[in-house]
Parts: structure tokens; sequence; C-alpha cells
């Protein structure tokens, strides 16, 4: 087993490579999640999303997956006539390894927004201070009332990205920021821009009279031992890091040729390499350093980069006037289209052009990086994330749901976390007296568009109509929930709740069929939750006596699931 980042000596203990088992997940899921990405280097749909990738999941301390598929170096150049990727002879193409070197593109913002929360820390730096401030020239152009924090949530108003690339040196390229004047006022609108992170940049350069470079390596890389992380790799890092685009015009902006070891991005190329919104290179084994660092609250053995306090900042939403965008400082937060399953109000991460993205799950302690060369041979082969959808749903799926203490049996009833069709758990029918359901019950859905739904049916199964409910945390049951229109959707807080529902009355004369009830689940998207767990169901008269309950194996055997079955975890 190996030991991640510089050894630790005190404090919080560092990341250590294991088993499933060890970080308390499900084998199977990991290796599932494997091969799901494995299938990426096919048709997906007519071109590979990517050359190769490496994977790493981990919860808790221990690294439960670190693994490469694929080639760093596929091609040795794209043609565009035939659409088709020039590919390398075997002898030299170069397999992915686990420690094989990326750009991580955007995740670059990451480290650029960490720099400015150091910054705050030490009070050099105040997140709601203009950024003309600081760097006056900056207040050009109807600039001069945009903040630090507008900066680092993208509510800065300002168009996504200049072409800097065009200008012939650095002070024409200051000049074309400078004059930029923002799209929309600041703080009205969400607009996500590489111009942000490199007024950051800038504005870090001149209030620390330090270069970007000197500031990663001295306040976070060289500090946490990540070795393999920095700007403006040494050729000598060359034979180990993945090739991304072949670089020619009319695809790309800049007729560089296959690019292997210097930055893809066109801006952050111009400015030598070194940018605030792109540039930073590094590899998995580093990127999971500092995430346990965030997870642990800025600390990783017995260095400390941040306080608990600054990384609540980090991954607090500055956004909520923004629905849809939620975002702390730097880190995008709950965004399902590629965190999947994995979502939830404080999960947080960021994707990167090249094909890279990093992802922190708080609530279940795990994190997950993946890092493809998705731009090799040419940007235009890729549609959309589904490799790191697919991951980070396989992860969220091998972090157990356990049944709570008292449930009747080790297994609940499961969902699934798809159900385009539609899956229903439906009860037996019960009698006249029926009053009362009560069971246990997890969710995690996309809101609003994949409801559970608790309905009941009467006339025995024919007219189903929403039963209003309440949940109530069983750790917490203060914390009790009405559901007036008989649905739950979004994200429970990985917690069991108890569930109960005050039942119709059953016509006079009943039915021969008595009262039906079913929970309906149903998925609309590609993007999904979780899903849904119940146990320890039990239908009761206006006595407290069960007409039925699931703890009763003669009960149990009449559930008619479709869709549902017993979870395996």
């Amino acid at each position: 087993m190996g030991v991640a980042g510089s050894e630790p000596t005190g404090g919080v203990p560092g990341l250590r490579w294991g088993t499933a088992e060890e970080a308390g997940l499900l084998g199977r899921e990991l290796e599932g999640m494997v091969e799901d990405v494995r299938g990426f280097l096919g048709p997906s749909p007519v071109h590979p999303w990517c050359a190769g990738a490496v994977l790493l999941a981990g919860r808790g301390r221990a690294v439960a997956l670190h693994r490469a598929v694929g080639w760093a170096a596929r091609w040795e150049a794209y043609d565009e006539e035939s659409d088709a990727g020039v590919g390398l002879a075997p002898e030299l193409r170069v397999p992915m390894t686990p420690d094989t070197v990326f750009d991580v593109a955007s995740l670059t913002k990451l480290f650029t927004a960490i720099l400015a929360v150091r910054q705050v820390e030490r009070g050099a730096l105040e997140l709601g201070e203009r950024v003309a401030a600081y760097l006056p020239e900056f207040g050009r152009a109807e600039k001069a009332g945009i903040t630090v924090r507008q900066l680092l949530g993208h509510t800065s108003g300002l168009r996504a990205e200049l072409p800097l690339y065009e200008a012939p040196d650095r002070e024409a390229r200051l000049r074309m920021l400078w004059e930029e004047a923002p799209l929309a006022p600041p703080g009205t609108a969400y607009r996500y821009s590489d111009l942000n992170m490199i007024a950051l940049h800038l504005l870090l350069e001149r209030i620390t009279g330090r270069g970007l470079e000197t500031l990663l390596h001295d306040e976070i890389t060289a500090p946490l031992g990540m070795h393999r992380t920095r700007f403006v790799p040494p050729l000598s890092w060359r034979a180990e890091t993945a090739a991304t685009e072949d670089a020619r015009r009319p695809w790309a902006r800049l007729d560089r040729g296959m690019v292997r070891g210097e930055v893809h991005d066109e801006n952050a190329y111009a400015m030598g390499g070194v940018a605030g919104h792109a540039g930073v290179f590094s590899r998995a084994r580093d990127l999971a350093v500092l995430a346990r660092t965030l997870l642990d609250g800025g600390a990783y053995g017995s260095t400390r980069v941040l306080s608990p306090a600054s990384v609540d900042l980090l991954l607090t939403d500055v956004n909520e006037a923004f629905p849809g965008h939620a975002h702390g400082l730097g880190f995008e937060l709950d965004q399902r289209w590629y965190m999947g399953a994995l979502s939830g109000p404080r999960t947080a991460g960021h994707t990167g052009f090249t094909g890279t993205s990093l992802v922190l799950a708080p609530d279940a302690d795990a994190f997950l990086i993946l890092l493809a060369n998705s731009v090799h041979p040419v940007r235009t082969w890729r549609t959309g994330s589904a490799p790191r959808l697919a991951a980070a749903d396989r992860l969220a799926r091998a972090i157990p749901v356990r049944s709570p203490a008292g449930a009747p049996g080790p297994t609940a009833w499961f969902s699934g976390m798809a159900a385009p069709g539609g899956a229903t758990l439906t009860l037996p029918a019960t009698g006249p007296d029926t009053d009362r359901l009560t069971c246990l019950l997890w969710w995690d859905t996309v809101p609003a568009t994949d409801p559970l739904a608790l309905e009941a049916a009467p006339d025995g199964g024919t007219d189903w109509r929403p039963v209003p409910f309440r949940t109530a945390p069983l750790e917490r049951p203060e914390e009790a929930h009405d559901h007036p229109d008989g649905t739950a959707s979004g994200w429970s807080g990985r917690r069991w709740h108890r569930l109960t529902a005050t039942l119709p009355p059953t016509p006079v004369p009943a039915p021969s069929d008595g009262l039906r009830l079913r929970f309906r689940y149903s998925t609309a998207g590609r993007a999904v939750g979780r899903g849904v767990y119940v146990t320890g169901l039990r239908v009761l008269d206006g006595t407290g006596r069960a007409l039925f309950d699931e703890s009763r194996p003669s009960d149990a055997s009449r559930v008619a699931a479709v869709g549902w079955h017993r979870s395996p975890d």
C-alpha cells in the first residue's frame, strides 16, 4: 500500500491505497465504473469520447480505485477531410498509466480560488471589495463595481472569453481585458467566464508581488507533497503526459500541431502557460491529496493549507439568487450533469475542457477524479459528459445504503436509480378498517422531475390517488416535514426517515379487493439520483393492529414489485 503526498507526521492522517472494503465501498460497482469508462474508448456514439483515462475513487482515507484505461498518446494527427485520426504506429503508442500527467484545463480555477481564499485568511483580500481597489486598471469600461466574490461566483457579467491569443504581446492582451465591458450589470446574472479567473490571477499577482506559478508551488503543491502538479511542466515530463489535440485551424484557434506537454488552452498558451483559468498539469494521485485536504477541512497530515472556515467559504453557495447555478468560491456545487447521483447541496467540483473532472461528496466523505484526454486527436469528436456522469453514478451506487437498526431485515426494497418507464411497489389489499401506513424511507432523486409518489386506490387498484404523508429523520425527529401532495423528491441528506401517512377511508360498502397502496418512482432524464429505499412497511387499523406487516413472511411475499427489488447492499 502506498501513501499519497508527504508522509503525515501528525494531525490528520493521509491517504492510503487500499481496497473497496477498506473504503466502505462496493467493489462490484467500482469495477463497473472502470468498464463503463472503458466503453467510451469506442464509438460514443460515432467517435471515441477519449483515447484514454485515469480513474481514482475513494472514501474516507482509503483510495479504493486507481486505474488507467486506453492510451495517453494514440494519434499522430487528425485528418479533417476524412474526419479520422492518423494513428501512431503500434510501437509508438503510449499506454495510459495511473500516474499519467494531464493538462487539467479548468480544474486550474480551483487552485486559483484556493490561493485567493488564502489571501482572504491573511486579511490581504476582501471578498466584498471591488476588484478595482486592488487592480485599478480593471475598473475601466463599466467594471468598477465588480467584486472579488463576483469573480469567484461567475456573476461579474463578463463574457465567457476573449481571443487574447490574437494580441501581439502581454500589454495588448491586458488592454483587451481592461477595455472589455460586462454584458450584464455585475451581480445580476450568472455567466461562466474564463475572464473572471484571469482577472483574479492578475489581482493575486498584484497584491502578493509573486507570480501565480510561484504561489501555486509555495502555498499548495509543495506543502502538500503534490510533486506532479505545476504550471509549465519541464520537457522531462513529456513522456509521462497525456497528449491533447492536433491543434490546427479551423477547429482550433492556433496552428500548433499535436499538443503534448504544453497547455492546450489558447489563451493560457499565449500567456506563457500560466493563467488563472487554465494551465495547471497534474495527476490523479496529487488531485486525491487535494480532495482529501478539502474534505478534512483544509489539512493533510501535519500540513494545513486552509482553515476549516475557509473551506466552508469555498464550498458554500454564493449564487442562491441564480437557481441552477449553485457555486461556491471557484467550486461548482450540485451539478448533476457531471456529478450524477453524487449530487447534493454540498457536493463540489469542477470539470476541464480537456476531459477532466473532480467531485467531492462531503456527505459521504467520498471523492472522484476522472482524467481523460477527450480532445485527442480533436475537440470535435467528444460529445457531452456521459463518462463523467457514469463514473459519478457508479461511485454513488458503491456507497452502501444499509437498513437501519430495527428494520425487519438486512435489505430494503430499492427502486433502482433509473426508472424511465416507472417502477411500482404495491402492497396487498387490506380491509375496511385501514387507518395508517408507517415505514422507513430513504430517497435521493432529481428535484421536481423524478418524484417518489405514495398513492392509494380505495377501489382495489384502479383509481390511484395521492396520499399526503409526513417524514422525519430517525436521528432528528424534530425535523419532520409534510408532503401534502403525496410526493418526495430531491435530497434527503443520506438519512433514513420515518414515514407516516393517514390513509383515505375505504368506501362503504367496501370493494371486494379493499384498499391498495403503492409507491411509484419514475425518472425523466439521463441524470438521476441514488433512488429510493423502503423498508419496515406496516399498515395499521384504528386500534394499532397490523393489517399488513412486512416482517411477517406471509405478508412480505404478497408485495407486488415492478422495477423494485431487494437491495443487495
